[in-house]
């Protein structure tokens, strides 16, 4: 295609490839090596190659003392002078004081942006002048001579000039002013390239002039607009290998407009010294118009009939985005003002190009600000999952098949079904950029290294974009499912080279040798404008997550103040109220003694209710006390035996458990937990008792109490995260499903006072107290089911299973 072009590929169809070659081709492929090896083309420094092109010679000057450093060894054909003469030599005796400033300052004034200006390693603009040098019988010899700066030297390439005599810029001026004129009235990129290839080939008469765009930084490209003389194969339309220019050559097309080849059978010419002083290494030739060119491409552009070549390069935001590549059935040399009107019309079509770009751009995304409007209309009134809701319209917001917003433990999508891996390929990506920040792709297999078949059998989608709300891996995501696209190459991009009659050879590219294959692996691309909207969703769904969490906050802080309240006044009233309680008592208790031989049967029965009556109030306002300062006291969590706790809460539990004749069962040791010692006991007493006092009726079997530990998933997320959860499981009488709540309120019994054993109906409600401030949960099952069996208890009644964790700190 153009300079370094690589070509990895295959023609459809074998045998004998003599029938593509050229005779030229065929006596280049005899004369090189009969193994080709793509790696060393890949790798290969063409930047240092130590030559240039014979049809100018190189003089390069160091800037600290004027003395010529390095110089190309067809000096004395070109300049006059042998280049053994020159080097070491003040630069002044070969061009002069008055040529020599001039030299210095067309660098110094060349606007920024010009040549290789501003890149990395020190090179400087470049600049074209009028010189000339003495020749031997006194006549002056003018040259073009393009001059640009490579660190700490000066380079100086010599042209003789063309015949036709100097640069005339008002005869010139027209021609390109009329090319403009026309590339500003393209609509479109299609069309823009269209026009520019035609007004190439006028400015420059090479024989195919072809535009041709790069699928991404390292991507293949293909020939979007073609102009050429009768005769020949056209390549509109075709693909070519991202092989065909490897890495290092587009890194100088970046740097530099326009690359140059005149004859691609010149001889190269090396410099003197080979290697410089200081470095170890060539001359950089990276800014060079002179610079040879890589065996490999020649090689390639012979396969391909080609003897001369120009490519141009276009950039867009500093990235390159394509090249007009232009070939020669003829060696063909351009003059510098050719040279500078190529340059400058490349750079009028990449601004052309990102004109149109930016309006399309535009318009593209005044559609999706609009749809984005009904969706904050939608946002600013309701929670944000109300976006993922049917017929939201969040997935189609962006063109995608999908949508997926993470909250916490929450997990909200519309559209199609979550891919499988999509929940883990989020939090695997979410914390590798900023906060806010877009991420994309359309070709995420590729991104994560899979073959297209073995994405798709994971569930791994083809195309991504999401934005992380924070570090904990709150986020909103789009993904698109794979879209295969059938491409016509101009070679097989899967094999590299192929074998021909001198061995593995790179193969020729055109359409007589077209490849039709499938790209699979890729989404439709993310465009800019949906970027864009997408951090503007972004943006509006941060600033409602931030208000709702601050009302959150605010409510939560009335909440909790509430609730301490609660717990002082409950604290206070119950302490306040067991006086007068027990002075009630206290009085009636006198009453019957002092007076009970005058009272009445009534009057007496009454005084013992209002006794009892007293007592129970009494015994209510304990449990309220109690349950008040368990929101108060703290919790002194310590790594316990879960053994031992239910050892001491037998102790207690243990004779009431008797007296029913219920055993208490250990299926197996029981894990170390990190609890408050006190307050894991006091549950474990409750249930027990509570086991006891619910035991199964008299005849229906033996009565027992399981007690074991099963690791289960808490769900926090995705799958969960697994903890410790402490079940205490009977045969009892069991708890109505529907009634599951209502047994863990405050003073709630299933049955009347005195049955049961009675109680106060706190016992479940003081656990899950207990478990809360834990940071656990508490949850029931009847009828109860054993974790080991998954069957009943057996005997005795259905059975009630009391679940429990004990937070983050569990011990598994």
């Amino acid at each position: 295609m153009s300079d370094e072009v690589r070509g990895p590929g295959d023609v459809r169809g074998s045998g004998d490839v003599r029938g593509w070659l050229s005779p030229k081709a065929v006596a280049a492929e005899a004369g090189v090596s009969q193994e080709f090896d793509l790696s060393q083309c890949v790798r290969e420094p063409i930047h240092l190659l130590g030559g240039v092109q014979s049809y100018g010679a190189l003089v390069a000057v160091r800037l600290c003392d004027a003395v010529m450093d390095t110089v190309s060894r067809n000096a004395g054909e070109v300049l006059g002078r042998a280049a053994d003469e020159l080097v070491g030599e003040p630069v002044t005796e070969l061009i002069g004081d008055e040529q020599w400033a001039l030299a210095r300052e067309s660098t110094e004034v060349a606007g920024p942006g010009e040549g290789a200006a501003g890149s990395s390693d020190g090179s400087a603009a470049s600049g074209v002048l009028s010189l000339s040098l003495e020749s031997g019988d006194g006549r002056a010899r003018p040259f073009d001579v393009t001059v640009h700066r490579v660190a700490e030297l000066l380079v100086l390439e010599f042209e003789p000039r063309a015949a036709d005599g100097p640069f005339v810029f008002q005869n010139f001026y027209p021609r390109v002013r009329r090319a403009l004129h026309r590339l500003q009235g393209a609509a479109g990129v299609t069309e823009c390239c269209a026009t520019a290839v035609r007004e190439v080939q006028a400015l420059t008469g090479y024989d195919r002039v072809v535009a041709y765009r790069f699928d991404g930084a390292e991507g293949p490209g293909q020939v979007i607009a073609e102009a050429l003389n009768e005769g020949r194969e056209p390549w509109l339309g075709l693909w070519f290998p991202a092989s065909d220019i490897p890495p290092q050559a587009r890194r100088l097309y970046a740097r530099n407009w326009i690359r140059v080849i005149g004859d691609v059978d010149d001889a190269t010419v090396g410099l003197l010294p080979e290697l410089r002083e200081g470095t170890g290494e060539p001359l950089d030739l990276s800014g060079s118009i002179l610079r040879t060119v890589s065996g490999y491409h020649l090689e390639y552009l012979r396969n391909i009939g080609v003897a001369s070549s120009m490519s141009v390069s276009l950039l867009h935001d500093g990235e390159l985005w394509g090249l007009i590549a232009c070939h020669g059935d003829e060696p063909r040399l351009l003059t510098p003002e050719v040279r500078a009107a190529c340059e400058f019309f490349g750079i009028a079509l990449s601004l052309q190009l990102a004109a149109i770009a930016e309006r399309e751009q535009a318009d593209e995304l005044s559609g999706y600000r609009r749809a984005l409007a009904t969706l904050l209309a939608r946002l600013s009134s309701q929670a944000p999952d109300a976006l993922l809701g049917p017929g939201s319209g969040l997935a189609g917001l962006l063109g995608a098949d999908g949508a997926l917003l993470v909250r916490g433990a929450e997990v909200s999508a519309t559209g199609d079904p979550v891919p499988a891996a999509l929940p883990g390929l989020l939090e695997r990506l979410a914390g590798t950029g900023p906060v806010g920040e877009v991420w994309s792709s359309d070709r995420v297999p590729e991104v994560l290294g899979l073959d297209p078949a073995e994405a798709e059998a994971q569930g791994v989608p083809a195309g991504l974009l999401f934005l992380p709300f924070d570090r904990d891996g709150d986020l909103l995501a789009w993904w698109r499912r794979e879209q295969p696209a059938p491409r016509e190459w101009a070679a097989d991009p899967a094999r590299p080279v192929r074998t021909g009659p001198g061995g593995e050879r790179l193969t020729p590219r055109g359409s007589a040798a077209v490849h039709r294959a499938t790209v699979r692996g890729r989404s439709t691309p993310w465009s800019p404008a949906q970027r864009v909207v997408a951090g503007e969703l972004w943006r509006e769904m941060a600033g409602l997550l931030s208000r709702q969490m601050a009302e959150l906050e605010a409510r939560n802080t009335v909440l909790a103040r509430t609730n301490e309240d609660l717990d002082s006044f409950a604290h206070a009233a119950a302490h306040d109220l067991k006086e007068p309680l027990r002075g009630i008592s206290n009085a009636a208790a006198f009453i019957v003694e002092d007076a009970g031989a005058v009272l009445d049967t009534t009057s007496l029965r009454r005084l013992t209710t209002v006794r009892r009556l007293a007592e129970r109030m009494d015994g209510l306002l304990d449990s309220l006390l109690h349950f008040s300062l368990l929101g108060q006291v703290g919790l002194e969590r310590q790594e316990l035996s879960l053994d031992e706790v239910v050892d001491d809460a037998l102790l207690v539990a243990g004779d009431r458990l008797s007296e029913q004749g219920v055993t208490v069962v250990r299926p197996a040791p029981l894990p170390r937990v990190r609890a408050d010692r006190e307050r894991l006991r006091e549950v474990l007493e409750n249930l027990f008792v509570n086991a006891a006092k619910y035991a199964a009726d008299e005849g229906t079997g033996e009565r027992r109490v399981w007690v074991e530990a099963v690791p289960v998933a808490e769900p926090d997320g995705e799958g969960g995260r697994e903890v410790t959860a402490v079940v205490v499981r009977d045969n009892g009488i069991g708890i109505p499903p529907g009634q599951h709540e209502d047994v863990l309120q405050l003073f709630r019994r299933l049955h009347r006072r005195e049955e049961r054993g009675g109680g106060s109906g706190v016992g479940l409600a003081v656990v899950k107290r207990i478990v809360e401030r834990h940071g656990g949960r508490l949850w029931l099952e009847s009828p109860a089911v054993a974790p080991e069996s998954g069957r009943g208890p057996g005997g005795g009644g259905p059975g009630t299973a009391v679940w429990f964790t004990l937070g983050a700190t569990d011990t598994p």
